[in-house]
Protein backbone atom coordinates (compact mmCIF):
# COMPACT_ATOMS: atom_id res chain seq x y z
CA UNK A 1 0.00 0.00 0.00
CA UNK A 2 1.33 3.41 -0.99
CA UNK A 3 0.49 6.29 1.31
CA UNK A 4 0.04 9.73 -0.19
CA UNK A 5 1.39 12.61 1.90
CA UNK A 6 -1.63 14.70 2.86
CA UNK A 7 0.28 17.97 3.27
CA UNK A 8 0.64 18.45 -0.50
CA UNK A 9 -3.02 18.01 -1.40
CA UNK A 10 -4.83 20.97 -2.94
CA UNK A 11 -7.88 21.01 -0.70
CA UNK A 12 -9.52 24.42 -0.37
CA UNK A 13 -9.88 25.74 3.16
CA UNK A 14 -12.25 28.62 2.30
CA UNK A 15 -14.89 29.47 -0.27
CA UNK A 16 -16.98 32.49 -1.15
CA UNK A 17 -19.91 33.12 -3.47
CA UNK A 18 -20.12 35.85 -6.06
CA UNK A 19 -22.19 36.80 -9.09
CA UNK A 20 -22.19 39.30 -11.92
CA UNK A 21 -23.72 40.49 -15.18
CA UNK A 22 -22.15 42.07 -18.25
CA UNK A 23 -23.47 43.47 -21.52
CA UNK A 24 -21.50 44.25 -24.68
CA UNK A 25 -21.80 43.81 -28.44
CA UNK A 26 -19.10 41.07 -28.26
CA UNK A 27 -19.91 37.92 -26.30
CA UNK A 28 -16.41 37.50 -24.86
CA UNK A 29 -16.37 41.08 -23.62
CA UNK A 30 -19.79 40.62 -21.99
CA UNK A 31 -18.36 37.61 -20.16
CA UNK A 32 -15.35 39.63 -19.00
CA UNK A 33 -17.67 42.38 -17.77
CA UNK A 34 -19.74 39.81 -15.85
CA UNK A 35 -16.54 38.52 -14.22
CA UNK A 36 -15.56 42.12 -13.44
CA UNK A 37 -18.96 42.70 -11.84
CA UNK A 38 -18.38 39.56 -9.77
CA UNK A 39 -14.89 40.78 -8.80
CA UNK A 40 -12.98 37.80 -10.23
CA UNK A 41 -11.90 39.09 -13.66
CA UNK A 42 -8.24 39.38 -12.70
CA UNK A 43 -7.89 35.66 -11.93
CA UNK A 44 -7.09 32.71 -14.18
CA UNK A 45 -10.21 30.69 -13.52
CA UNK A 46 -10.15 26.90 -13.49
CA UNK A 47 -13.58 25.32 -13.54
CA UNK A 48 -13.95 22.39 -11.15
CA UNK A 49 -16.81 20.06 -10.36
CA UNK A 50 -19.23 20.10 -7.50
CA UNK A 51 -17.58 19.03 -4.24
CA UNK A 52 -17.53 21.32 -1.20
CA UNK A 53 -14.49 20.02 0.71
CA UNK A 54 -14.84 18.89 4.33
CA UNK A 55 -14.20 21.70 6.82
CA UNK A 56 -14.20 24.33 4.07
CA UNK A 57 -15.25 27.61 5.66
CA UNK A 58 -17.72 29.74 3.71
CA UNK A 59 -16.62 33.36 3.97
CA UNK A 60 -18.10 36.61 2.71
CA UNK A 61 -17.43 37.92 -0.78
CA UNK A 62 -15.70 40.95 0.73
CA UNK A 63 -13.28 38.74 2.71
CA UNK A 64 -12.70 36.44 -0.27
CA UNK A 65 -11.97 39.19 -2.79
CA UNK A 66 -9.23 40.52 -0.48
CA UNK A 67 -7.35 37.22 -0.89
CA UNK A 68 -7.30 37.25 -4.69
CA UNK A 69 -4.14 38.31 -6.53
CA UNK A 70 -3.96 39.31 -10.21
CA UNK A 71 -3.06 36.30 -12.36
CA UNK A 72 -3.77 33.83 -9.54
CA UNK A 73 -4.88 30.32 -10.60
CA UNK A 74 -8.33 30.26 -9.02
CA UNK A 75 -10.55 27.20 -8.76
CA UNK A 76 -14.25 27.86 -9.13
CA UNK A 77 -17.58 26.14 -9.57
CA UNK A 78 -19.27 28.45 -12.06
CA UNK A 79 -22.59 28.71 -13.82
CA UNK A 80 -22.78 30.92 -16.91
CA UNK A 81 -25.52 31.88 -19.37
CA UNK A 82 -25.35 34.21 -22.35
CA UNK A 83 -27.72 35.43 -25.05
CA UNK A 84 -28.17 38.27 -27.50
CA UNK A 85 -31.86 37.52 -28.15
CA UNK A 86 -33.74 40.72 -27.29
CA UNK A 87 -35.89 40.48 -24.13
CA UNK A 88 -34.54 36.99 -23.31
CA UNK A 89 -34.43 36.22 -19.56
CA UNK A 90 -31.22 34.41 -18.59
CA UNK A 91 -30.02 33.09 -15.25
CA UNK A 92 -26.97 31.42 -13.73
CA UNK A 93 -27.04 29.85 -10.29
CA UNK A 94 -24.81 27.83 -7.96
CA UNK A 95 -26.57 25.85 -5.23
CA UNK A 96 -24.90 24.65 -2.05
CA UNK A 97 -25.70 21.87 0.43
CA UNK A 98 -23.57 21.66 3.59
CA UNK A 99 -23.59 18.45 5.66
CA UNK A 100 -24.08 18.55 9.43
CA UNK A 101 -20.84 16.58 9.90
CA UNK A 102 -17.99 18.98 9.05
CA UNK A 103 -15.75 15.99 8.25
CA UNK A 104 -18.03 15.06 5.34
CA UNK A 105 -17.97 16.76 1.98
CA UNK A 106 -20.89 18.76 0.67
CA UNK A 107 -22.14 19.57 -2.80
CA UNK A 108 -22.31 22.53 -5.13
CA UNK A 109 -24.42 22.55 -8.28
CA UNK A 110 -24.38 24.70 -11.40
CA UNK A 111 -27.58 25.67 -13.19
CA UNK A 112 -27.81 27.72 -16.39
CA UNK A 113 -31.30 28.73 -17.49
CA UNK A 114 -33.39 30.62 -20.00
CA UNK A 115 -36.79 31.98 -18.97
CA UNK A 116 -36.24 31.53 -15.22
CA UNK A 117 -36.03 34.37 -12.72
CA UNK A 118 -33.52 34.41 -9.85
CA UNK A 119 -35.92 32.76 -7.40
CA UNK A 120 -36.82 29.85 -9.68
CA UNK A 121 -33.24 29.26 -10.88
CA UNK A 122 -31.86 29.56 -7.33
CA UNK A 123 -34.36 27.08 -5.90
CA UNK A 124 -33.57 24.61 -8.69
CA UNK A 125 -29.79 24.86 -8.13
CA UNK A 126 -30.26 24.48 -4.37
CA UNK A 127 -32.49 21.45 -4.90
CA UNK A 128 -29.85 19.84 -7.13
CA UNK A 129 -27.15 20.28 -4.49
CA UNK A 130 -29.41 18.86 -1.78
CA UNK A 131 -30.39 15.90 -3.94
CA UNK A 132 -26.72 15.04 -4.65
CA UNK A 133 -25.74 15.33 -0.98
CA UNK A 134 -28.80 13.42 0.22
CA UNK A 135 -27.96 10.50 -2.08
CA UNK A 136 -24.37 10.44 -0.76
CA UNK A 137 -25.57 10.49 2.85
CA UNK A 138 -28.26 7.87 2.32
CA UNK A 139 -31.08 10.31 3.08
CA UNK A 140 -34.31 9.68 1.21
CA UNK A 141 -35.02 12.55 -1.13
CA UNK A 142 -38.12 12.59 -3.30
CA UNK A 143 -37.78 15.13 -6.11
CA UNK A 144 -41.56 14.98 -6.67
CA UNK A 145 -42.23 16.43 -3.22
CA UNK A 146 -42.26 20.15 -2.61
CA UNK A 147 -39.12 21.92 -1.41
CA UNK A 148 -40.61 22.39 2.09
CA UNK A 149 -41.51 18.70 2.42
CA UNK A 150 -37.99 17.59 1.48
CA UNK A 151 -36.42 20.25 3.71
CA UNK A 152 -38.24 18.81 6.72
CA UNK A 153 -37.01 15.30 5.87
CA UNK A 154 -33.33 16.12 5.79
CA UNK A 155 -33.48 18.52 8.73
CA UNK A 156 -35.19 15.89 10.87
CA UNK A 157 -32.49 13.37 10.08
CA UNK A 158 -29.78 15.88 11.11
CA UNK A 159 -27.76 15.09 8.01
CA UNK A 160 -27.79 18.40 6.13
CA UNK A 161 -27.21 21.56 8.12
CA UNK A 162 -27.76 24.29 5.54
CA UNK A 163 -28.51 25.06 1.94
CA UNK A 164 -28.11 28.22 -0.08
CA UNK A 165 -27.65 29.56 -3.58
CA UNK A 166 -26.14 32.49 -5.42
CA UNK A 167 -28.04 33.50 -8.53
CA UNK A 168 -27.76 36.20 -11.17
CA UNK A 169 -30.37 36.91 -13.81
CA UNK A 170 -30.72 39.51 -16.53
CA UNK A 171 -32.96 40.46 -19.42
CA UNK A 172 -31.17 40.94 -22.73
CA UNK A 173 -31.53 44.47 -24.08
CA UNK A 174 -33.39 45.36 -27.29
CA UNK A 175 -30.20 46.38 -29.12
CA UNK A 176 -29.00 42.83 -29.74
CA UNK A 177 -26.02 43.13 -27.39
CA UNK A 178 -24.77 40.02 -25.65
CA UNK A 179 -25.66 39.72 -21.98
CA UNK A 180 -23.78 37.25 -19.81
CA UNK A 181 -24.62 36.24 -16.24
CA UNK A 182 -22.30 34.32 -13.94
CA UNK A 183 -22.65 32.81 -10.49
CA UNK A 184 -19.63 31.27 -8.81
CA UNK A 185 -18.32 29.52 -5.74
CA UNK A 186 -14.64 30.54 -5.51
CA UNK A 187 -12.17 28.35 -3.62
CA UNK A 188 -9.23 29.65 -1.58
CA UNK A 189 -6.32 27.79 0.01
Amino acid sequence: MILVPRKNLLVPKKMFFTKGVGTHNAELRSFELALRDAGIERCNLVHVSSILPPECKIISKTEGLKELVAGMITFTVMARACSNEPHRLIAASVGCAVPADSNTYGYLSEHHAFGENEHVAGDFAEDLAVEMLASTLGVEYDEDKSWDENKEIYQLKDKIISTSNITQSAIVDTEGNHSTVVAAAVFLF
